[in-house]
């Protein structure tokens, strides 16, 4: 009997429905084995290090953007709320002697100051997108879309300021930028800060979405918002903490983007949420709702990553990129549409 048992076992799994759920990621392992044998060198302890680093503020972002899909959202204004906050910080970090400094007058300000302003801010846009979601029952795609188009108009109001005009927010303070570009000397090992405040978003998040209320009844929401409200969730304010919170995540990777590239304009973070929308769902993260995990996020991100550094790596054309990021969205979304028919 117990043979029987066990072989039945073995027979349940099913080699081609494995294979058609995990497509995406087997497409792109096979993706990564070309860009190795095209160029081997791109096996390195530096190349590994660059893009753990490059990953860290798409990691932020995607932890954000994960949580408003886990409950049957989606946020399309992430990219422009980045590059607010981006400009925003930049402009209250530049170096007091910068002969193009957005504010002459402005003393040095304690760097933690001008980063929880941006985060603050992006914190209220992340509101509108939950008030309009929530309360005023707008579909999360067009009431993201209407705060992408607020976003960036605020932003390039800002940034297009007198008298200097739209040119790059540059001449940043020396500990600013050494915010992203500073690392841990381990020996011969460089850990850079970005990877650890990645590491600290993560265990954050995890926390969150595993250990608290908060986390449990955006499962509920994202599983079943009617029974989720029958059962006494407040959907309507759960679902406003946690595009806030995405808005949060938002501004501290805006200000961290800007520190590590060293200025800022009006198009940082341009298209950044399509990256963060790839990723979640090549990370297990479902559109249907209610499935996701920061395990698997973490998963997504490093796999786009390693895929956007290795094609750079190897010199593929950006436009190819972006076409090949475009095939990757539609077949994964179409995918976990099929995962989740099936299940139905």
């Amino acid at each position: 009997m117990k043979t029987q048992s066990l072989s039945k076992k073995k027979s349940s799994f099913n080699v081609k429905e494995w294979a058609t759920n995990n497509a995406i990621q087997i497409v792109l392992v096979f993706l990564l084995i070309g860009i190795i044998f095209i160029e081997p060198s791109f096996l390195s302890i530096k190349n590994l290090t660059n893009i753990l680093s490059q990953a860290s503020t798409r990691m932020i972002i995607a932890l954000g953007v994960g949580g408003i899909i886990v409950t049957q959202g989606t946020d399309l204004s992430a990219g422009r709320i980045i590059g607010l906050a981006a400009v925003v910080s930049a402009s209250l970090l530049q170096a007091t002697d910068y002969a193009y400094r957005m504010y002459p007058s402005l003393p040095e300000l304690p760097l933690f100051v001008p980063i929880l302003i941006a985060m603050l801010i992006c914190g209220f846009m992340g509101a509108i997108n939950g008030f309009a979601v929530a309360k005023l029952k707008t579909p999360p795609f067009i009431a993201t879309m209407g705060t992408m188009l607020l976003a960036y108009g605020v932003t390039s109001l800002y940034f297009d300021r007198p008298p200097y005009g739209a040119q790059p927010i540059a001449g940043l303070a020396k500990n600013f930028k050494e915010l992203a570009s500073g690392a841990i000397e381990i020996g011969t090992f460089r850990l850079p800060y970005l990877i650890i405040y990645a590491i600290i978003a993560c265990v954050i998040m995890w926390l969150v979405w595993n250990k608290t209320k908060l986390g449990k009844n955006m499962f509920a929401i994202g599983g079943n918002p009617e029974a989720a409200e029958v059962s006494g969730v407040n959907v309507a304010r759960n679902l406003i903490i946690i595009y806030v919170i995405a808005g949060l995540l938002y501004g501290l990777a805006g200000s961290l983007e800007a520190a590590r590239v060293g200025s800022a304009t009006n198009n940082t973070g341009f298209m950044y949420e399509m990256d963060a929308i790839a990723a979640c769902v090549v990370g297990g993260v479902s559109f249907a709702g209610g499935v996701g995990s920061i395990g698997g996020i973490i998963t997504g991100v490093l796999i786009f990553q390693v895929l956007n550094y290795g094609l750079s790596f190897i010199g593929v054309s950006t436009y190819l990129q972006f076409i090949i990021k475009g095939v990757i969205i539609i077949a994964a979304v179409a995918l976990d549409t099929r995962k989740y028919m099936k299940k139905k």
